[in-house]
């Protein structure tokens, strides 16, 4: 059974950047787009950006357009989620997910257990 295991999550201030990982098991990796999404307290899941099973499309969410960038390395299973001039609204636990189905989509599975993003202000 797949695994994704995100890591890099921790308080940062406001301004500051973060680099998440997302280190998925199995050998079809490849064969996956990719997707990091967010749950703040009290909120509903959001999209933040999604990447190609190949990495030659992107996608972000409006809010994080320019700030966010989403890249994956096949060779190694990982898939990142740089981000920069972070927000206090960008608090929450973050999480990566997979679909096989095309891009855009937000039909995405295959959780990990998440890791938590602090921005103080």
């Amino acid at each position: 059974q797949v695994q994704l295991v995100e890591s890099g999550g921790g308080l940062v201030q406001a301004g500051g950047s973060l680099r998440l990982s997302c280190v998925v098991s199995g050998r079809t990796f490849s064969n996956y787009a990719m997707g990091w999404f967010r749950q703040a307290p009290g909120k509903e899941r959001e999209f933040v950006a999604a990447i190609s099973a190949s990495g030659g499309s992107t996608f972000y969410a409006d809010s994080v357009q320019g700030r966010f960038t989403i890249s994956r390395d096949n060779a190694k299973s990982t898939v990142f989620l740089q981000m920069n001039s972070l927000k206090p609204e960008d608090t929450a636990v973050y999480y990566c997910g997979r679909t096989a189905k095309r891009l855009p989509t937000i039909d995405f599975g295959s959780w990990g257990q998440g890791t938590q993003v602090t921005v103080s202000s």
